[in-house]
């Protein structure tokens, strides 16, 4: 158990240090309280002086009545408890996205791929390798500029719903290496003596290269691009109530921007990707009047 203090200096200014770290046998509320008393009384820092509390929302933290905060509320009225807005906030989005079916059936997809595609150190040196080559042929065809600390070769990183930019980052590297990472899943698909291997690749490869798995992949980048940003600065060591409320206002506001007129920029940034990438286009206007055809019906 990390225990950090947060507290205000002798000249006024607040300060937030990480304290100690803690061995616990288990995490009930009571087991916590004990060893985070244990520890504070160690450095002659008195309970009754505690003005609030930050966890996570587990029950056995904010419960009401046999909560962790609960527990120090009965010994310490004034230790006001705040469930973290930051972590708040990737647990909102990450419970809105999953009751979309084809949203959570997309981040079920991005854990297949990324599973396979860097399950292994030898798969990854592969991912690194294509992406190389690829960095390389587009220099040669000045198709992008060198200097300093660009085109750097990186990986794709597992998604985790406790931090929802995680979630933002591994799309973000996956676009970036889109390229890179067909071509590992095909060569798996091809090479890989393992029949198992050979039919999850194949799938993964259909998935990844369909147009809607793009056009979903490119969405929730827009989305997140916008709330990452929330996320970033909720995050931020100095940050007040009002300035947190207008932030809140202006994410709400630019995501029902991007509902309201995004439709036909993001329909353009889909179909650039997916002829650049050469993945099939289905003809949209057909479905769209098809769609139609069976409304008025």
């Amino acid at each position: 158990m990390a225990i950090i203090l947060r507290f205000v200096d002798k000249n006024g200014f607040i300060k937030k240090r990480f304290f100690h770290v803690v061995h616990v046998r288990d995490t009930t509320a009571l087991t916590l309280k004990k060893e985070i008393c244990a520890i504070i009384s160690r450095y002659n820092i008195h309970i009754e002086n505690i003005r609030g509390q930050g966890y996570d929302g587990a029950s056995n933290m904010l419960g009401e009545w046999n909560g962790l905060q609960a527990l120090f509320l009965k010994k310490c009225p004034y230790a006001y408890y705040v469930h973290c807005m930051a972590h708040r906030l990737q647990l909102d989005l990450v419970t809105s996205s999953r009751e979309v079916k084809v949203v959570h059936q997309f981040f079920d997809h991005l854990t297949n791929i990324i599973n396979i595609v860097v399950g292994s150190s030898k798969r990854n040196d592969e991912l690194q390798y294509a992406q190389k080559e690829q960095i390389e042929n587009m220099i040669a065809s000045n198709e992008i500029e060198i200097g300093r600390g660009a085109n750097q070769i990186g990986t794709l990183q597992r998604a985790g719903d406790t931090c929802w930019r995680s979630h933002f980052q591994f799309i973000y590297s996956l676009i970036k290496m889109f390229d890179a990472t067909c071509k590992v899943i095909n060569t798996i698909s091809e090479e890989r003596a393992n029949y198992k291997q050979r039919g999850d690749a194949e799938g993964a490869y259909q998935v990844l290269t369909s147009f809607e798995f793009v056009l979903v992949l490119h969405m929730i980048k827009e989305i997140m691009g916008i709330t990452n940003i929330l996320c970033q600065t909720l995050q931020q060591h100095f940050q007040d109530l009002l300035n947190a409320i207008h932030l809140v206002s202006t994410t709400k506001s630019l995501i029902q921007k991007l509902r309201d007129d995004g439709w036909k920029s993001l329909l353009d940034s889909v179909t650039s990707f997916c002829r650049q990438h050469e993945i099939d286009i289905p003809d949209l206007n057909a479905r769209y009047t098809k769609a139609q055809g069976k409304y008025r019906h």
